[in-house]
């Protein structure tokens, strides 16, 4: 079979074909794509998370320890504090250590969200650069 360059005698029409292989397979990368990031992006909204640990808690002296009880009243360590501005000062002054330490946030799971939240954002007024928050492992077994 070998390519002529002027139409044999006869053969008036010209045969054109487009390779769609190549197509194809583009095609069927992008919907694979696609199948794999949407299940990612899409959330669902029941929640029940205080139960589950990812990684084992690194107690260090200099992290500091703020715990809420279920009346959304908040600890440094052992001692309550009085309000919002007093946690802030104290965390600013937290803040400028070097190395910063971590602010652990030990949250009462029938506490308000509120007084989590109030912590959040005086660590964020203060300047603190890392927040973890200390959960309970589950039972064994389930």
């Amino acid at each position: 079979m070998g390519i002529s360059a002027a139409p044999a005698e006869g053969d008036d029409e010209v045969i054109a074909a487009i390779n769609t292989t190549p197509l194809v397979d583009v095609m069927l990368v992008l919907l694979i794509i696609f199948l794999i990031t949407i299940p990612v992006v899409t959330t669902s909204v029941p929640v029940e998370l205080p139960k589950e640990t990812i990684e084992m808690r690194e107690t260090k002296p200099e992290n500091l320890v703020i715990s809420v009880d279920s009346a959304n009243g908040i600890y440094i360590q052992d001692a309550k504090v009085a309000n919002t501005r007093a946690l802030v000062e104290h965390l600013k002054k937290v803040s400028v250590q070097r190395p910063q330490p971590e602010v652990q946030i030990r949250g009462d799971m029938s506490a308000q969200y509120e007084g989590v939240g109030k912590i959040l954002y005086a660590c964020q007024l203060a300047g603190i650069g890392k927040v973890a928050f200390i959960t309970e492992p589950p039972a064994r077994g389930g």
